[in-house]
């Protein structure tokens, strides 16, 4: 049984046990020679059911956001010694898009992620994202408990 990892996905909100997810993702893709994939999604879900948001900038704050969390974790997962960093995000479901759509895209044989990540409320009212990857990835998943 081959215990490798050749595509590594680790899924950010910029929490806490983001930050340490992260940590362990690097020590996993530096022993197995592996390509690290950060993954952001923006969920402008919360937005949906009020139209005039819809329209607002609240939606390219997100996006702006995103990219600014992913340029951070991609830089430290650099300067740790990770061989090889890639970005991603997405606007949508966490919960649908990063076992499916992007561990498919990344070819992911492992998905790390936080337990709770910042959604608090969501958790309570829908089940985590954490919880949602764990029942529906088809690889190996790693969560992160701070």
């Amino acid at each position: 049984m081959d215990m490798t990892y050749k595509n590594i996905l680790i899924a950010v909100d910029g929490s806490d046990e983001a930050k340490r997810g992260l940590e362990k993702a690097v020590e996993i893709a530096k022993r197995n020679e592996a390509a690290l994939h950060i993954v952001h999604i923006v969920d402008n879900g919360y937005f949906a059911s009020v139209e005039a948001l819809a329209h607002a900038s609240i939606p390219d704050y997100n996006e702006k956001q995103g990219e600014k969390l992913l340029a951070e974790y991609k830089e430290a997962a650099e300067a740790a010694g990770a061989p090889s960093v890639h970005t991603i995000m997405e606007t949508g479901s966490p919960k649908a898009l990063i076992p499916n759509k992007i561990a498919d895209q990344a070819q992911a044989d492992l998905i790390i992620c936080g337990a709770t990540g910042i959604h608090g409320m969501e958790r309570v009212f829908l089940g985590s994202v954490s919880e949602r990857i764990t029942r529906t990835a088809k690889c190996d998943v790693l969560i992160v408990r701070n």
